[in-house]
């Protein structure tokens, strides 16, 4: 199983600098990946955790460390699609796919703040048929020398569209979300499924239910490699489960990931405190990331 770690561009800290630094440092311990969320307002759960303190915004984030380092891979998680122009979106990840050297993978999702929504121009709604058209416009984008879509929300033709990104066939498309609708679309449509959140008792019951929706849509499980993105607070402490603060318990629940085929752990540490999120990386080294050697970054 692979380790990941999250950059906390969406907890406030007001030292952006540390942020990167906190990348840099996690390329040198050997994760797999870093990752950082996506919200354009603070509003909601977002503004009841940070008010009006910084987030910063996720693929502008991973440029800068795109240039600060060479190996880990770099993940969104996630984006939130309707807040995109998939075209716009594809040109973006696209460019920042080749600076980096095709490390990029792109989580996405469908988003559920209404207000949020509503203020960057997408019916509410009409949230998980735009997303499910923007993946198709994403994919017809960096695949076609000569692109052409006619949908719903996006139409072009007759236009060369570059760069092309490194990885190919494409860039991944990681869907995340634990719904029932965002499993479909994992199988359906995705490069793999991200929840955020979930014991492993309900994780593996939603592995079997995905394999099964795959199954249907003639594709290999194989295709959809399932990543999960947990905090590090005590599990009864929040509504979505966590992996604990005692290092012995945070190994042994990620053991238990590791057991359900969880192909990469994506850990935040959920600290408005920069030095407390280099410390935490520091821990997750030494007392997981040791454990699962074979999930070290190249």
């Amino acid at each position: 199983m692979k380790i990941g770690f999250s950059l906390l561009n969406n907890q406030g800290i007001e030292d952006a600098e540390a942020l990167v630094d906190l990348a840099v440092r996690a390329e040198e311990l050997g994760f797999h990946s870093v990752w950082v969320h996506d919200h354009v307002f603070n509003v909601g759960h977002v503004f009841d955790r940070i008010g009006g303190k910084p987030y910063y915004e996720p693929l502008t984030f991973l440029s800068y460390v795109a240039a600060r380092t060479r190996r880990i891979r770099l993940g969104t998680s996630v984006l939130v699609l309707p807040y995109h122009n998939p075209i716009r979106l594809a040109k973006t990840a696209a460019t920042l796919d080749v600076l980096s050297g095709g490390r990029l993978i792109l989580g996405v999702g469908v988003g559920a703040i209404e207000q949020e929504m509503r203020a960057l121009g997408t019916a509410f709604k009409e949230r998980g048929a735009f997303s499910d058209e923007a993946i198709v416009v994403m994919r017809t984008l960096w695949t076609q020398e000569e692109p052409k879509f006619d949908g719903k929300y996006s139409h072009f033709s007759g236009m060369k569209f570059s760069p092309k990104p490194i990885q190919k066939p494409s860039i991944p498309l990681v869907i995340g979300g634990v719904s029932r609708a965002a499993v479909r679309r994992a199988a359906r449509l995705g490069d793999g499924w991200q929840p955020l959140g979930l014991a492993p008792e309900a994780l593996g019951a939603e592995i079997a239910w995905l394999h099964e929706e795959a199954l249907g849509y003639g594709r290999k499980l194989s295709q959809i490699p399932v990543s999960i993105s947990l905090g590090l607070e005590a599990p009864e402490t929040r509504r979505r489960y966590a992996l604990g603060r005692d290092p012995a318990g945070i190994l042994k629940n990620a053991q238990a990931y590791a057991k359900l085929g969880v192909d990469t752990l994506v850990i935040s540490a959920h600290t408005s405190d920069a030095r407390e999120a280099h410390s935490t990386l520091e821990m997750i080294a030494r007392e997981v990331l040791a454990a699962f050697p074979d999930g070290r970054s190249g």
